[in-house]
């Protein structure tokens, strides 16, 4: 079976510190996937509100939209432990982007998960697809 790649890119843009709560704890006593979505997304809304905008507005009224997501574990993550999260794009298009996240133990520096979410841009009144707002794709392009 073919393993899931989430390669990193060359910079990240934003780092934030996030601790893994009791419910981010699944019955194998380990960080759950569903909780490393939630993680990246706080880190996502993170950066976003660092640079003034929100999920529903990153400039000019135009919203986000989540179409895909990938994880790949790389060690177990326990309750108590706070993580560094890293938050870079990748694959910067016109109408959409993705976003790379690394998960690392800041006691150890041993890194825990990546993550990858695909998003794009919409209006929110149509929910059609438009083009990434100027001063996001400003933002972005460093890693891009």
């Amino acid at each position: 079976m073919a393993r899931i790649a989430v390669d990193l890119p060359e910079r990240f843009l934003f780092q934030t510190q996030i601790a893994i709560r009791i419910d981010d704890v699944n019955y194998g006593g380990h960080l759950g996937n569903d909780a490393v979505l939630s993680l990246v997304h706080e880190a996502r809304v993170r950066f976003l509100r660092s640079h003034g905008w929100s999920e529903l507005d990153v400039g000019g009224g135009v919203g986000i939209a989540m179409v895909d997501a990938a994880i790949v574990y790389r060690a177990e993550g326990l309750h108590g432990m706070s993580l560094a999260v890293d938050v870079g794009a990748a694959d910067v298009r016109t109408r959409g982007c993705d976003l790379v996240y690394r998960l690392t133990d800041r006691a150890t520096g041993q890194e825990i998960a990546r993550a990858k979410t695909g998003l794009v841009f919409l209006d929110p009144s149509s929910r059609k697809l438009v083009r990434m707002p100027a001063a996001l794709h400003a933002a972005l392009a460093p890693a891009g």
